[in-house]
């Protein structure tokens, strides 16, 4: 990053700064959310147990609704062992002009032995002339299990609006004993040529990625996710690596692009968490 954390920190002075760290303990056969501390607009909304005591849902909700140049959020979760949390959002991130200042969001996540996170939230919208830093960082104990998904929309497209200034990026790291297993750094400014490019994002406005680390994956769980099909002629797929599996959409709508990540998740939860996807209700509000 041509930005150091300090700099960071001191061009989103003038903004929101939420910070929202959590931890989740498994006791008796149930998993709760035992602590939780915030400062700033980001609070767990609810916490849910649509799957039974084993699984706690939280919904976490950045009140303002949108984050604008200058803001800055931090979440933090640490699992404790044996623990299950599913994290979601009520609706769309939306990332508002930047008007000359950089915009971040931080999750550190960190999860102690048979622990299992999935961070699934609803697609985050991009708008012209934002200027958004987005990083996550996984760090896992030797039989933790992690599952995330991040859906960007670069423009609003129900308004016909291009991403053609402004600039977004990413920094994505999985650590497994202290080890990097996945490491994913992205830079994408408005109008640049990687934004239409064959070896980019070929045009499309909507860019996802679906991660999970749990070990080797199944060569039938691998077959069986590679059968799916994204709707709107999208470009997706899937690759296994050693210790990650990861699918990847390309397309013009956030809505397919869940739809595809939310069929994978049918077929791989089973595996990397002994239970069946079962929708959060929020994201059918």
């Amino acid at each position: 990053m041509n930005l150091t954390d300090s700099a960071l920190v001191q061009s989103n002075r003038h903004g929101w700064q939420a910070n929202l760290a959590l931890r989740f303990d498994h006791m008796n056969g149930r998993s709760m959310l035992a602590a939780r501390s915030h400062d700033g607009p980001l609070v767990v909304q609810k916490t849910l147990y649509p799957e039974g005591a084993k699984i706690c849902h939280a919904v976490i909700v950045h009140p303002p609704g949108g984050i604008a140049g200058g803001d800055s959020l931090s979440l933090k979760t640490a699992m404790r062992p044996a623990a299950h949390a599913l994290l979601t959002t009520p609706g769309a991130g939306k990332w508002y002009k930047a008007n000359g200042l950089t915009a971040s969001q931080s999750l550190a996540f960190t999860l102690a032995e048979h622990a299992v996170l999935e961070w699934l939230p609803q697609e985050t919208i991009i708008f012209d002339e934002a200027e958004a830093l987005l990083t996550t960082h996984v760090e896992l104990a030797n039989d933790a299990c992690y599952a995330g998904w991040e859906i960007i929309c670069l423009g609003r497209q129900a308004a016909g609006e291009k991403f053609t200034s402004g600039r977004l990026r990413q920094r994505t790291q999985i650590f497994r004993d202290e080890l990097p297993i996945w490491g994913e750094f992205a830079d994408l400014r408005g109008n640049d040529k990687l934004l239409i490019s064959p070896v980019g994002l070929n045009g499309c406005t909507v860019a996802a990625t679906f991660l999970i680390a749990a070990g080797v994956t199944p060569p039938d769980v691998l077959q069986a996710c590679r059968a799916i099909r994204p709707q709107d002629q999208a470009i997706a797929g899937v690759t296994a690596l050693p210790e990650i599996f990861a699918a990847r959409y390309l397309g013009h709508n956030a809505h397919h692009a869940r739809y595809y990540f939310e069929a994978l998740w049918a077929i791989l939860r089973p595996w990397y968490a002994g239970q069946p996807a079962r929708r959060p209700r929020i994201w059918n509000t």
